[in-house]
């Protein structure tokens, strides 16, 4: 759990929860973010039980992957969103309707049941790691850090100038963490916008420094941007990265602690 001060300055106070070790939260407190995160196992013996919360248009969409283990992975994440949805706003899981933006994010469709609370989920290659606040936009994103590919060529299309240039600084052997820990910071960023890809990844800044809780170092063409947003990573599982971007209250820089 993140906690702000109120005062646009948010404190790095984290209860980061694993899906089913002690139960659901149900209270969302004012200036909290609430992350949860599971390792997705494809023959969970739940995948019925999450699968009942489902709405139909969820089902086909499930039923629309070729693997089963995909297909699984989707049920138990969507599931998964909606049982902690339904404590937090004290409802059955399958009542929940979800509406979506011309961008694909998921909101709640139902204004009596809105109560101003934001979401995000990732979902990717075995985790899923889900955010929850109230008031103020939030996105989290999820990466596996083995995942081999030319990621140094992704860099040089998509990354702004100041970080092509960091990772090209950076030792050939902390080359791939450095990426990864820039692509999921960048990532969550754009999902809380909501704008997805649509918003250029070289018109902001991230840094790629490890630990650091105030990630987001300058936005284009308005820089005032970069004062009123927090991005940190988050504790995933070994060999997962994960990011959280979420807006602060009130326009000023984060005073934030390790």
């Amino acid at each position: 759990m993140i906690n702000d001060d109120g005062g646009g300055r948010v404190g790095s106070e984290f209860e980061f929860r694993q899906w089913g070790s002690d139960g659901v939260i149900s209270h969302l407190g004012p200036g909290e973010v609430h992350v949860w995160s599971a390792l997705l196992d494809p023959a969970s013996t739940e995948i019925a039980r999450f699968s009942e919360t489902l709405s139909q248009d969820e089902k086909e969409r499930a039923n629309r992957f070729r693997f089963e283990k995909n297909r699984n992975e989707f049920i138990i994440s969507r599931g998964s969103l909606r049982v902690l949805l339904g404590s937090y706003l004290r409802v059955s899981a399958h009542e929940l309707s979800f509406a979506y933006s011309r961008y694909g994010k998921p909101y709640l469709a139902d204004s009596d049941h809105i109560s101003r609370m934001e979401f995000n989920v990732s979902h990717s290659e075995g985790i899923v790691v889900l955010a929850f606040t109230r008031g103020r936009k939030v996105g989290v994103y999820s990466e596996s850090g083995w995942r081999n590919f030319d990621f140094e060529e992704i860099a040089e299309r998509f990354f702004a100038l100041e970080e092509k240039q960091t990772l090209r600084n950076t030792p050939p052997e902390q080359r791939g963490t450095a990426f990864f820990r820039c692509w999921t910071r960048k990532e969550a960023y754009i999902k809380a916008l909501g704008n997805g890809l649509s918003h250029p990844l070289f018109e902001f800044d991230v840094s790629m420094a490890p630990k650091q809780i105030s990630a987001l170092l300058a936005t284009r063409p308005d820089p005032s941007q970069a004062d009123k947003w927090l991005i940190r990573d988050l504790p995933v599982a070994a060999g997962y990265v994960a990011a959280l971007a979420v807006e602060a209250d009130r326009p000023g820089k984060c005073n934030c602690g390790n």
